[in-house]
């Protein structure tokens, strides 16, 4: 199975990564993807191992029984599958045709049903840890995100932190050192080592960030999260059910430009705290209504 993506790309698979394990129970399950997401892979109870893959380069795999493409529509990870001589390959092509505008998650529960393999959509959630954390006071704040589309500004990130107390933890990539400490303003961090994020997320009270990987971790462990949207709609990539809230204008662009999108800048921080405020039992922050369209489930 190919899915050479990021965190959140790797866990809206989840449900067609498990139907193929529930399709094939005696199959060795490989999946392509990048070596950094291991603890996560590890998580999902699906795949026997993980073959470290970066992006779209040639998979050192050769002459399986089934190839998966869950990467994308082609036709550059369709070809790097067929090199690999695969016996049969299930891919959208000529005669699936890739859907547009349908959620991550259902697109590739979709393309399996297709050939005869069921998945359920809702079975996105990580398995439990060995010890099972409790719930905690933290509230995680994450401000990056993969392009600059999808960063919403650092001093409105400031600005909640602030707001919300001393219970926030900012976390980021090593590469988001430097935004993780002007948002956090001395307030505790957490910086890189992907399994301690999980573990983090798996525990907290609230998960508050953009349209990101961190996101779909709070999906994945059922912690109430406030997720900021744009330019992508969340009808594509949002939360489909569970203790979330999500702002978004209704607008949508380029996720892949440098500066953040309008619709996204159009959320202010009085709209993010009363959100948070509602999920933290708080009852709505005071201030004007807010103007976003906001997703509950």
């Amino acid at each position: 199975m190919l899915r050479a993506l990021g965190l959140g790309d790797l866990l809206t698979a989840v449900p067609a990564l498990r139907g193929l394990r529930r399709a094939h129970p005696d199959a060795e399950i490989t999946l392509a993807a990048p070596g950094w997401l291991a603890d996560a892979v590890d998580r999902i109870d699906a795949v026997d191992r993980l073959l470290p893959t970066e992006g779209l380069v040639p998979i050192d795999y050769d002459s399986p029984d089934l190839a998966v493409n869950l990467h994308g529509r082609g036709p550059q990870s369709t070809a790097l599958l067929r090199d690999t001589r695969p016996a049969r390959l299930i891919t959208h092509g000529v005669h699936v045709p890739w859907p547009a505008h349908q959620h991550e998650v259902l697109r590739w529960c979709r393309l399996l049903a297709q050939f005869g393999i069921a998945c359920d959509p809702d079975d996105l959630h990580l398995s439990p840890l060995s010890v099972p954390l409790p719930r905690t006071d933290d509230i995680v704040v994450h401000p990056g995100a993969s392009h600059g589309a999808r960063r919403w500004p650092a001093d409105r990130f400031a600005e909640v932190v602030r707001a919300l107390g001393p219970e926030v933890v900012v976390t980021g990539s090593p590469a988001d050192e430097p935004l993780v400490r002007e948002v956090a303003q001395g307030r505790r961090t957490r910086v890189g080592d992907l399994a301690g994020l999980l573990d983090l997320v798996a525990g907290a009270r609230l998960v508050l960030c953009g349209d990101t990987g961190v996101a779909h971790v709070a999906t994945a462990y059922r912690t109430p999260s406030v997720v900021l949207f744009g330019p992508v709609s969340p009808a594509e990539w949002g939360p489909r059910s569970g203790p979330h809230r999500v702002l978004w204008h209704g607008t949508t662009g380029d996720t892949f430009a440098d500066r953040p999108d309008p619709g996204l800048l159009g959320i202010t921080a009085d709209e993010v705290l009363r959100a948070a405020r509602s999920l933290l039992g708080g009852g709505p922050w005071p201030g004007s209504a807010s103007s976003a369209r906001a997703m509950s489930g």
